[in-house]
């Protein structure tokens, strides 16, 4: 197998004898990886299964991308072209990704099958995404290729584009005319279609154009002030979603900060890798969902502590989910005891539409959740801050108390406002939609017109998350479409789901809430995974708690078998699926579950 690079150090891709162009700042991704070429200094190391880790430096990386970048030429794709990716392989995932960049074909990141026993669901969500992104072909690993059969039989036309016969066969000796040279690439051109997660409807191909690539990463690297030569990341982050690929892929790049990548499913299966992994690589830079937080403190008890030493991070940001401010307490707490310094939490929110990034809390700033009255919170929609809140800042919710985390200022050379269905911009501390403006906003959905207009305005992006505005700073309360609405009152489903999992001491994430007709209003269901214990109990703990502290009556307890809540491939909750699944009756609930009734506690016979 040739190893010889298609492109040397010494002359720019694509361009026979000619010299590299002048630097300037890069206007394309392309750029990036042209610039990156001599930087012997730094680069990604992926850590394997078996220990083994794999050093590649800038401008290895840059090199083996514009070698695949020429031979997807070589195999007749041309710019503009999708091109599916389904490669479980961190460091040939990069390799491919930006081999597509390069010469403008657009790759569509999807997430690999893990297992078999949701495989048929695996196989029609992606058909969907194929469809729907245009995909001319799939590339994957030939290890995949029999296992998705099925996948590609769904697809009509859908060729299989198997890595290894087209990135590391023997390259055919270039002749003139035989590579058609790369079109250019312009800074509007579609860099990649990233895929939503789905949690509240079929996933969406959000365009993400070379433009919006640079100013989110540019903003990214101000709000974390992350330094060359200072930082140093470690990530575990799947890197078919946007806060693995564009925070620890993308961003890097630019500023040129290494990255040392843990698989992901080391992290699913061994929590307590993910820390080790930045105590050893000595990483001043990590991230995660709320859910891992919660997990890496759950998987090192305190006798492991001593093993750590996290003092050298400045950031642990905590992003793509809404943040718990019992679970960002609690591993700030748990790891101090390994260095872990005030402040070092920081919650962040972005999604997909807006490249990744919409805004940051302040590093160094130790966590102070905001306390709001919760009768008028219902009610009218207003966020009054509790007086003299204390000890209350503790908790999510504490009678009559909602405590909501930051999500700090809009990033640089962006805004965020809140407005209320008309589009009307609302006063601070009104609950609204949150609407963000600014470069890092995409070019809109894959195939999707209608969807398009309604969520990319000429006033901005249109998130469809409630929150609001506190002396400048966000606070996200929810997804609209999620909210439950009980007797003219909005409640947001994630309150209600964190009540169910501390009364119940569940894991975060194994409860979902949302609402079914009745006979005068919506009544509220709460289904829950149950891993152990009396199931009739637990449900009744799960409803006097969450009667007692959001004052809610719950309609119906229902708990079932671990791994039965449809996620999303990040590990969000699909609450519209997990609705509409029990309005079908296709619940199977464990023994002895109790059905409970919307009545006040006192008129339940114990």
């Amino acid at each position: 197998m040739s190893k010889r690079p298609m492109f040397s150090e010494k002359a720019p891709p694509f361009s026979g004898n000619a010299q590299p162009p002048q630097r300037v700042p890069a206007s394309t991704f392309t750029q990036v990886l042209v610039d990156n070429l001599g930087q012997a200094e730094g680069g990604y190391t992926f850590l394997r299964e078996d220990g083994r880790e794999q050093f590649v430096s800038w401008s290895e990386l840059s090199r083996e991308a514009l070698r695949r970048g020429r031979r997807l030429l070589q195999g007749g794709w041309r710019k503009g072209e999708r091109i599916a990716l389904v490669i479980p392989d961190e460091q040939e995932f990069v390799f491919t990704f930006l081999g597509a960049v390069a010469v403008g074909v657009v790759p569509v990141p999807l997430y690999p099958p893990t297992g078999f026993g949701a495989f048929e669901a695996y196989c029609e969500g992606a058909a969907a995404i194929l469809r729907t992104a245009g995909a001319g072909g799939l590339v994957l690993p030939r290890s995949l290729v029999d296992r998705l059969d099925p996948l590609f039989r769904a697809v009509d036309g859908l060729p299989a584009v198997v890595a290894e016969e087209l990135f590391t066969e023997p390259e055919p000796e270039p002749l003139v005319g035989r590579t058609p040279r790369p079109e250019v690439i312009l800074p509007d051109d579609v860099m990649f279609v990233q895929f939503t997660s789905g949690s509240t409807a079929a996933p969406k191909g959000v365009q993400v154009t070379h433009a919006n690539v640079l100013a989110n990463c540019a903003a990214i690297i101000s709000a974390l002030r992350l330094e060359r030569g200072r930082d140093r990341g470690v990530s575990w982050l799947p890197m078919y979603h946007d806060m693995g690929l564009i925070g620890f892929v993308l961003a890097p790049l630019i500023v040129r900060c290494p990255v040392s990548f843990l698989p992901t499913l080391r992290f699913a299966f061994a929590p307590g890798r993910w820390l080790e992994a930045v105590s050893r690589h000595r990483a001043t830079v990590t991230f995660a969902p709320n859910f891992a937080l919660s997990l890496a403190v759950e998987h090192t008890p305190p006798g492991e502590l001593q093993r750590l030493d996290l003092s050298c991070l400045r950031v642990v940001g905590c992003g793509a989910e809404p943040n718990h401010p019992e679970t960002l307490r609690s591993f700030a707490a748990h790891f101090a005891a390994a260095g872990l310094r005030p402040g070092t939490v920081v919650p962040c929110y972005g999604m997909a539409e807006a490249t990744l990034a919409m805004s940051f809390c302040e590093i160094g700033v130790p966590l102070a959740p905001d306390v709001i009255q919760q009768e008028p919170y219902h009610a009218s929609g207003l966020a009054l801050p509790v007086p003299a809140a204390g000890p209350a800042q503790a908790v999510a919710t504490a009678g009559g108390q909602i405590a909501f985390v930051p999500c700090g200022r809009p990033i640089a050379g962006h805004r965020l406002l809140i407005v209320d269905d008309e589009g009307n911009p609302l006063p601070e501390r009104h609950i609204g939609e949150v609407v963000f403006h600014g470069p890092s906003v995409a070019a809109g959905y894959q195939g999707n017109a209608e969807a398009t207009r309604r969520s990319f305005t000429a006033h901005g992006l249109r998130t469809g998350d409630c929150g609001y505005l506190a002396d400048g700073t966000l606070y996200v309360t929810g997804r609209k479409k999620d909210l439950l609405i009980v007797n003219g009152r909005n409640h947001d489903p994630q309150s209600v789901e964190w009540a169910a999992v501390e009364a119940a001491g569940l894991r975060q994430g194994s409860a979902v809430a949302f609402t079914r007709p009745g006979p005068a209003t919506e009544e509220v269901v709460v289904v829950a995974e149950l891993r152990g214990g009396d199931a009739t109990a637990v449900a009744r703990q799960i409803r006097r708690h969450i009667q007692t502290e959001l004052s809610l009556p719950v309609g119906e307890v229902l708990l079932v078998k671990p791994g039965e809540l449809p996620k999303t491939s990040s590990g969000k909750v699909k609450r519209s699926a997990a609705r509409q699944r029990y309005l079908q009756g296709r619940w199977r609930a464990l023994p002895s579950e109790l059905k409970t009734h919307p009545y006040p506690l006192d008129e339940e016979q114990p």
